[in-house]
């Protein structure tokens, strides 16, 4: 991915985003021309000069400093996901900026572990690019048996927005869906040279109508707690509070837990479907209508 034009498409996004009266200006009486603020507006309120913020913007200015990038993300009003993308973008370092290893992830033994005590609830690990790199029994039955798929097709964000069958399981999938392109529009930010990504998106361009859209859009996000609804065919309406933590020693993984209240309509509907889809159950009969 180009770095210049990252720059410049996230910038211009955020400036654009922002009106005039929410920055604390003034009507000089000018008709306006662009969504959102100018250049020049971003600059004298960040306190560098129209010109070198235009470089700036452009991917032409080397080596902005730290001051400079705050002074950036206090102006547009950036939240924690936007800032961090905006450091990944103009302050990259050799750890951020680095080519990701081409050997494909592994979950070490005590998260798998974790995984198996989990029973009562979907929980999974993410590697990079939202690579599904496991997940528990419930996981598999609540989304999609990822372990059924070949190894390279085993990741979220294709999930969502290529599987058929994620768009009548996810509740709000529109909504979920563009939170996960915002999530890769991360990534991509601190991993540029990253190969696998690149041909990701490329993918996702040709095949998902949305996805375009949503990438142009420039939002960022780094998933850490929420609310998710989903249908099941067989147990029906699942509503989950996750929560997402990176393993401990390896932050390019990350453990997701779909939590239910006790005792609740949805922890009920998790004891069926875990009985049901149970590997020693395979043999038994298809289970009734609930």
């Amino acid at each position: 991915m180009d770095p210049s034009k990252e720059i410049a498409g996230f910038l211009r996004s955020r400036r654009a985003a922002i009106s005039p009266e929410q920055a604390g200006i003034v009507s000089d009486g000018r008709v306006r021309r662009v969504p959102g603020l100018r250049r020049d507006e971003v600059a004298r309120l960040a306190g560098v000069s129209t010109e070198y913020y235009t470089r700036l913007e452009q991917g032409r200015a080397s080596n902005p400093s730290t001051e400079v990038v705050e002074a950036l993300a206090r102006t547009l009003q950036l939240d924690e996901s936007e800032r961090e993308h905006l450091s990944d973008l103009l302050l990259p370092n050799p750890h951020t900026a680095r080519r990701p290893s081409a050997r494909a992830q592994r979950v070490r033994p005590g998260l798998y572990l974790m995984l198996d005590t989990l029973t009562h609830v979907p929980a999974f690990v993410l590697g990079r690019r939202t690579d599904v790199l496991a997940a528990n029994h419930l996981a598999k039955a609540v989304l999609t048996d990822f372990d059924a798929l070949p190894a390279n097709r085993r990741n979220l964000a294709r999930y969502y927005l290529l599987d058929p069958e994620a768009r009548e399981r996810v509740g709000d999938w529109e909504r979920i869906a563009a939170e996960t392109v915002a999530i890769l529009r991360l990534e991509a930010g601190r991993y540029p040279s990253d190969r696998q990504l690149a041909d990701l998106v490329g993918e996702l361009t040709l095949l998902s109508p949305e996805f375009s859209g949503w990438w142009n859009d420039h939002r960022v996000l780094r998933r850490t707690h929420g609310a998710k609804h989903y249908f099941h065919p067989v147990v029906g309406d699942l509503h989950f509070s996750y929560e997402s933590f990176q393993a401990p020693g390896d932050t390019e993984q990350t453990l997701c837990v779909y939590n239910v209240e006790p005792n609740s309509e949805t922890a009920r509907a998790l004891q069926l479907l875990s009985s049901w889809t149970a590997p020693e159950a395979a043999t038994h009969d298809a289970p009734p209508s609930r």
